[in-house]
C-alpha cells in the first residue's frame, strides 16, 4: 500500500478528520539520515502530523513545524504542503534510549519537555502565521492535540505511531486528527472519547494493513464517515545546486574570500536529505564575484 492520506468529514458535519499512512516517506527518511529507533519514531510522528496539517493548507501554502523540547534529539524540523510533499531533519539522529515503562519508544527521553511547538505557514500573505505552544508531554501525539486546542483554537484528538524492526528500518508509521466542530453534543463528545479510549494504537492498526479510511472507521464508526478525498504522500526535497549556492552567497565577501583561501573548496550537506553539494575554487571565485555585484 502507497503512502496517502484521506480526508472526511462525519455525517452530521460536526465533525473533521484525517487519517494517514507514511510508512514509506519515514522510512526514506530513516535511510538518508540514518535515524537510530527513537529518533526514527520522534521524526516519524512529527512528519505524519506535519503532512496532515499540509494537507489542511491550499494551492501552493505550505508550513513548517519546528519543536524544539531541550532534549538530546534536538530540533524536530518538518516542512510539508498541501500537494502532499514532506520532510523533515533532526538535529541529532543518532540518539536512542532503553525502552520506557510501557515497553514502547522513549521519545519523550529524546524530545524532552522544557520547549515549544512552533507552527510557521505561509499562506502567501505579506506575512506568515505564526502559532506556537509549550511542550507538555514530548511524546508530539499530545503536544500537537494541544497545539490544535490553545493556538487554533480547534478542541482536536492527534494519535501519531511509528514501529521500528529490529534492523531499524521502519515497520509501520502514520496517524489520525480528529477535529471538533461547533454544535457537536456532550454526548457525542463523550462517545467519540469512549472510542478513541478502545482502539488499538494507530501504529498496530498500519501494521495490521489497515487503511487510513479504516483507521477512521475504527475511529468514527463506518457508518458516521464520508471520506471526501485522498492525497498521494511522497518525500520531497526542495534543496538544489542553486539554493546551496544563494545559501554561500549570503554569507557575504568575506566569508567567501576566507574560504577561498584557506580552503579552496566548500562542502555543504542538505539537513533534510543529507545530498552533499562540492563547490571547488572556480565556483566559489565566481559566487565571490556574484557577492560583490
Amino acid at each position: 500500500m502507497k503512502d496517502y492520506l484521506v480526508r472526511a468529514i462525519s455525517k452530521n458535519g460536526k465533525i473533521r478528520a484525517f487519517a494517514i499512512k507514511s510508512t514509506d516517506t519515514v522510512e526514506e527518511s530513516r535511510k538518508r539520515l540514518d535515524t537510530w529507533p527513537v529518533a526514527s519514531a520522534a521524526l516519524g510522528r512529527s512528519i505524519s502530523a506535519g503532512a496532515m496539517m499540509g494537507a489542511m493548507l491550499k494551492g501552493n501554502e505550505r508550513l513548517t513545524v519546528i519543536i524544539k523540547g531541550g532534549g538530546p534529539i534536538g530540533q524536530i524540523v518538518v516542512d510539508a504542503n498541501a500537494k502532499g510533499e514532506v520532510r523533515g531533519y533532526v538535529t541529532n539522529p543518532h540518539i536512542h534510549f532503553p525502552l520506557n515503562a510501557k515497553g514502547k519508544l522513549d521519545v519523550t527521553a529524546a524530545v524532552g519537555t522544557d520547549g515549544q511547538l512552533i507552527v510557521t505557514k505561509d499562506l502567501g500573505l505579506k506575512d506568515p502565521y505564526h502559532g506556537s505552544v509549550e511542550l507538555i508531554s514530548g511524546e508530539l501525539g499530545e503536544d500537537f492535540t494541544y497545539y490544535f486546542a490553545k493556538s487554533e483554537q480547534t478542541p482536536s484528538a492527534v494519535s501519531v505511531g511509528v514501529l521500528v524492526n529490529p534492523d531499524n528500518s521502519i515497520k509501520a508509521a502514520g496517524g489520525f486528527i480528529i477535529q471538533l466542530l461547533p454544535g457537536l453534543s456532550e454526548k457525542d463528545i463523550a462517545e467519540l472519547e469512549k472510542r478513541l479510549g478502545e482502539i488499538s494504537p494507530v501504529s498496530k492498526m498500519i501494521d495490521e494493513g489497515l487503511s487510513p479510511e479504516e483507521i477512521l472507521y475504527e475511529v468514527l464508526g463506518k457508518e458516521d464517515v464520508e471520506i471526501l478525498g485522498d492525497l498521494d504522500i511522497v518525500f520531497s526535497c526542495h534543496c538544489s545546486t542553486e539554493r546551496m549556492e544563494n545559501a554561500l552567497i549570503s554569507l557575504g565577501q568575506e566569508e567567501l574570500q576566507s574560504m577561498i583561501e584557506e580552503q579552496g573548496e566548500a562542502e555543504l550537506t542538505c539537513h533534510f536529505c543529507n545530498e552533499v553539494y562540492h563547490v571547488d575554487k572556480p565556483n566559489l571565485e565566481r559566487l565571490l564575484h556574484m557577492a560583490k555585484r
